[in-house]
């Protein structure tokens, strides 16, 4: 594994200097928030609200769904941040990827073509392609891919990096993805290492975000560049050029996140149990996911 260097200096395991920030004229977002509009209660207009207090741009990166991104969008006159146009999707051999896009247009046009058609019934969960789909549909597409959580969340394969150690998939697929998310506050501190490590390792680049849930997560980990606008700070990401700050959040505090977001989820249980069995009812035949 590789040793501290460089590249891993990028990686600040602190609470984000926001004074720092303002001095040297950075642009930050937190790169992975949820909202209402997936399994977070949440509301857009709250974590806009919440940004221009504390002063940081975000990706509102909901499941499968761009509504809060959009929504964003359109209510941001009045707050005046940065945000990226995102979405994570969930494929349905396990892993979440993050995907950034340079244009709402550009967005709308991939999720439309993409993963709306592919969208089952329990719709933050899975859809209805696997990682390597994902990537092929993503090829010419201009964005920014990031393996979200790389080393899943406990015993679940929801990081790529989770699945390759797990022989789901091959080792080269983690050099598709553009950067992992080396600071994630859902994951414990060992984890967040090793997706760095690994990403060093690949030469994949870093995005850095809270996974938020709850409102006051927001902000806790950050995404910071120097560029100025979006392009740059999408480009820096790709180029090595960001540093990615911030804190895991404290046991208590993960349990409290992951019930928030159960029970939101928990709505589309019935769903999503019929799914399950549908993977193991098709699992060898054509009916099975790509």
């Amino acid at each position: 594994m590789v040793m501290q260097s460089s590249e891993a200096s990028r990686v600040r395991f602190e609470k984000p200097d926001m004074d720092w920030i303002r001095e040297s004229n950075m642009l930050c977002a937190d790169m992975h928030y949820h909202t209402n509009c997936s399994d977070s209660y949440t509301s857009v207009k709250s974590a806009l609200e919440l940004a221009k207090k504390r002063d940081v741009g975000l990706a509102i990166t909901d499941h499968n769904l761009i509504n809060g991104s959009l929504k964003a969008r359109e209510l941001n006159k009045d707050y005046g941040r940065i945000i990226v146009p995102g979405i994570e999707i969930s494929a349905w051999d396990g892993p979440h990827i993050l995907v950034y896009f340079y244009s709402y247009d550009e967005m709308i046009e991939y999720w439309t073509k993409n993963v709306k058609p592919y969208i089952h019934p329990s719709l933050w969960l899975a859809i209805d392609k696997g990682t390597e789909w994902i990537l092929d549909s993503l090829e010419d597409v201009n964005c920014v891919i990031s393996g979200a959580h790389p080393l899943g969340y406990l015993a679940s394969v929801k990081g790529v990096q989770k699945a390759i150690n797990r022989g789901i998939l091959e080792a080269d697929i983690a050099k598709r993805f553009d950067a992992y998310e080396v600071i994630c506050s859902g994951m414990f501190r060992s984890e967040n290492i090793k997706a760095r490590d690994h990403a060093i390792e690949y030469g994949i680049g870093f995005t850095g975000g809270t996974d938020g849930h709850l409102l006051h997560e927001l902000g806790h980990v950050l995404t910071v560049s120097e560029a100025t606008d979006l392009d740059g700070f999408l480009d820096d990401i790709v180029k090595h050029r960001n540093t990615i700050v911030g804190l895991e959040k404290q046991i208590p505090m993960k349990t409290i996140m992951g019930l928030a977001s159960l029970s939101r989820i928990s709505m589309h249980l019935p769903s999503s149990m019929i799914r399950k069995l549908q993977l193991i009812r098709y699992h060898g035949t054509h009916n099975y996911p790509e």
